[in-house]
């Protein structure tokens, strides 16, 4: 992989933050809200994947979402390509969405069940205008090509498709514009394990096909080490580490991230992993700790840890991680 310098950066992020209001009696403001993306700032540079990571709750998908303006971020910047997407009116947004496109979890719920794919995918290209009307039958067929699937598929209905085959649907959906940047939000989570990897290998030869940069949400680290370049791992709507896969996964330097991966199962039964137990349950996003979040099940927590916030910092070449003792843990 190339050093970060050397590359362009597609997508930046900074600062962004996602508060939910709780609902409340009060007819004019909610009481409390939900923080369930807090204060995080990362880059995506051009062609690579970067996959976020970390338990339900944490803000993964949401932090997609908000990307995407699908959830109105309530603060921050997102650049992309130097452009803020924030402050975009909604007819400059929709334009731009050709660039950012997005693969849902359930490939059987975001596929319109009364259209037909022909309907699906010719209606990805009348609204953003990419493909000239008496051109759009070759483009169609050209892509149920590049996701492997026959002509005939045109003529059928959502239903009509195994979940591995509506995932590929999506996948072609999402390709019709011409995009730059795809999110793929738990894109393979609700596939059989075989499907899966036909999938992520799909995705992999696409994307060095086109010159696509993915965003890979997912809670499956082997999924995540098979297709990524860069790993970021997110706690309780934090950024707590970022780095290169190959040095996250062998050299982690977050108690957190430390966890996450002794319960990667291993295959192989005469190997043996010494399983990391996280005591406690993940606090509530509403009334987040003080401090760094993680010291309720950190047991390397002290007294700093519970006042202090820790800043994410750099330690080794592209190597960022939230935590006041990480050098010790190097």
């Amino acid at each position: 992989m190339q050093a970060a310098a050397d590359k362009k950066v597609l997508l930046e992020v900074e600062h962004l933050k996602q508060y939910f209001p709780v609902k409340t009696d009060s007819l004019f403001k909610p009481k409390a809200y939900v923080q369930a993306v807090d204060d995080i700032s990362f880059k995506l540079y051009e062609g690579e994947t970067l996959s976020i990571v970390g338990e339900s709750g944490c803000g993964k998908s949401t932090t997609g979402r908000a990307i995407l303006r699908l959830d109105e971020p309530t603060d921050g910047k997102v650049y992309y390509s130097g452009t803020d997407i924030l402050g975009l009116n909604k007819k400059e947004m929709r334009k731009l969405r050709g660039d950012l496109q997005v693969i849902f979890q359930d490939p059987f719920a975001s596929l319109n069940p009364r259209q037909t794919v022909k309907q699906i995918l010719n209606e990805a290209m009348a609204i953003q205008d990419v493909v000239e009307k008496s051109k759009r039958m070759d483009r169609m067929l050209e892509l149920l090509g590049y996701v492997g699937l026959p002509p005939e598929a045109l003529q059928r209905y959502p239903h009509e498709f195994s979940g591995g085959q509506r995932q590929r649907i999506g996948i072609a959906r999402a390709l019709a514009v011409n995009p730059k940047l795809i999110i793929c939000d738990e894109a393979v989570s609700a596939l059989d394990v075989s499907v899966q990897a036909q999938v992520l290998n799909l995705l992999k030869k696409l994307q060095k096909q086109f010159g696509l940069t993915f965003l890979f949400i997912s809670h499956d680290l082997s999924v995540v080490r098979h297709i990524s370049d860069r790993v970021m791992v997110m706690y309780l709507g934090k950024v707590v580490e970022i780095a290169d896969k190959k040095d996250l996964f062998d050299s982690p330097l977050h108690p957190y991230t430390k966890a996450l991966l002794s319960s990667i199962p291993v295959p192989d039964p005469v190997i043996k992993r010494e399983r990391i137990l996280l005591k406690g349950d993940v606090p509530s996003p509403i009334n987040p700790p003080s401090g760094c979040r993680f010291h309720t099940r950190c047991p390397f927590a002290t007294e700093k840890c519970k006042v202090e916030e820790p800043v994410i910092r750099e330690l080794g070449t592209n190597h960022f991680v939230s935590c006041h003792y990480a050098e010790e843990m190097m």
